[in-house]
């Protein structure tokens, strides 16, 4: 097989780029997590990389509700054993392992996308929360963790009257 490289076409800012990986959202996407990480960490790219599998996470939808915070990561194909869920302070930390199935040898491979090893994912929260109350649920590959807010940190609708 020969690999042929392919000149890239100017397309103009309306078509999506080449390279993006899909849609012009996810590359947004991907930048602002990159800008959120040297906010959280201004000098994080001067430490080595603590992995050799450096950039693999688990994606994640975090929504904040009037009296909880709910995160749902993709963990696909992961078992409830290999997986590690943690607070400290107001950091939510996904971790664990996806082990290997068996070696196939029935040919060689063409491609191999999936990430097998060590993960670790953290999260800041943007509010305090009932440590006590949390609940984590893993179903067909997705973990949903439920963080009921601290009293405190609920929001509180204050009705307006008129004079």
């Amino acid at each position: 097989m020969k690999l042929i490289r392919r000149q890239r076409e100017d397309r103009g800012a309306v078509g999506p780029h080449p390279w993006a990986g899909g849609s012009p959202a996810n590359e947004l996407n991907r930048i602002r997590d990159q800008i959120n990480r040297i906010f959280e960490d201004p000098l994080g790219w001067l430490a080595p990389g603590t992995s050799f599998f450096e950039g693999w996470e688990p994606t994640v939808d975090i929504y904040e509700h009037k009296d909880r915070i709910t995160v749902r990561a993709e963990l696909p194909g992961m078992k409830k054993e290999n997986l590690n869920v943690s607070l400290d302070g107001d950091t939510l930390t996904i971790s664990g392992e996806r082990k290997q199935e068996e070696e196939r040898r029935a040919g060689d491979t063409y491609r191999s996308e999936r990430f097998f090893g060590r993960f670790q994912r953290s999260i800041t929260l943007p509010r305090p929360v009932d440590e006590k109350q949390i609940q984590a649920k893993y179903k067909d590959g997705v973990l949903e963790i439920t963080l009921p807010k601290a009293e405190g940190a609920r929001r509180k609708d204050i009705e307006v009257k008129t004079s």
